[in-house]
């Protein structure tokens, strides 16, 4: 068994305008911090519009659709933006996730990581926003359940913003354990721990500004790890955001490089209790480059140790 890094070039054809936090190079920097790992290297195919049906009616794809620019940029809202490529660059990131779901079933890998752009946790059912026009973690979680006949699927979101549109995407679903954790106070302004979803599936983690690795940690030990276990997922699906770093811009907490492996290696092995290890995992942010760099790393290489 391995691990499989599913990625493709047409991710990089999203662009958007000089100083945007989510811009090319983050994928490019990601890449390049992954070039020496042994990873299974996959081409990520366009999706389908069916899996991405699934969480998004079709009047969400027209309207992203109709909004590409032949050329430039068009601003959809105050932080999230299409360019000619960002229509195939968000089929690219959801059949990614896709792909990595088909892999990880049928046991041709133990676990993937999916190296896309546009990101997705931030994108509600009929609304593109925060850099995100696809929910890729709740396509794949749909994906696993629908078209695999899954029982019970969990998603971990550990990016530093709330997880609002994996959260609204699988609000309804029973079969999906959404977790998500994030500063708080922090766009978007969701994430309270009031909000359960419709089956009190859904737990949220805020954590407040400054706080440190050994705080979350503390959550995840009291809140997460347990519930995980006791939910016995048949798949766990990660939403990796890596701008809870300490040097990451848009925020103020202060995890570390360890951090995020020391929390992807129990989440691994809670896997390997719970699924038999079986673990899709989707870029999401990140917006210091050397930090989303390295992180994304440990992230893999914990990835790759659990899939020997």
């Amino acid at each position: 068994m391995t691990t499989a890094l599913i990625s493709h070039a047409d991710c990089l054809d999203h662009v958007t305008p000089e100083g945007h936090p989510e811009q090319v190079a983050r994928l490019e920097h990601v890449l390049h911090a992954l070039a020496s790992l042994d990873l299974r290297r996959v081409s990520a195919p366009l999706a389908e519009d069916e899996p991405i049906l699934r969480v998004h009616p079709q009047a969400h794809l027209d309207r992203i659709k109709s909004a590409v620019p032949k050329s430039g940029q068009h601003q959809l809202d105050a932080d999230t933006w299409l360019s000619p490529g960002s229509v195939t660059a968000a089929y690219r990131a959801a059949g990614a996730v896709v792909k990595a779901v088909d892999m990880v079933l049928s046991g041709e890998v133990q676990n993937a990581f999916c190296a896309i752009r546009p990101p997705g946790h931030h994108a509600e059912t009929q609304t593109p926003m925060g850099f995100c026009l696809f929910g890729n973690a709740a396509v794949a979680a749909k994906h696993a359940l629908d078209h695999h006949g899954l029982s019970r699927v969990a998603v971990v979101d550990f990016d530093v913003h709330h997880g609002n549109g994996t959260q609204d995407l699988l609000w309804d679903d029973e079969r999906a354990l959404v977790v998500t954790s994030q500063q708080m106070p922090l766009w978007p302004g969701t994430g309270d721990k009031s909000e359960r979803g419709k089956h009190g599936q859904i737990i949220n983690i805020p954590l407040p500004p400054e706080s440190t690795g050994a705080e979350m940690w503390a959550a995840y030990e009291a809140r997460v790890f347990p519930k995980l276990r006791d939910f016995e997922p048949e798949l766990l699906i990660i939403s990796a955001g890596f701008d809870a770093h300490q040097d990451d811009p848009l925020a103020q907490l202060n995890w570390t490089t360890d951090d995020f492996r020391k929390l992807t290696a129990k989440l691994c092995q809670i896997a390997a209790e719970t699924c038999g290890g079986r673990v899709v995992s989707t870029l999401e942010g990140g917006y210091d480059l050397q930090a989303l760099a390295v992180s994304t790393k440990a992230h893999v290489e914990e990835l790759l140790e659990a899939g020997k």
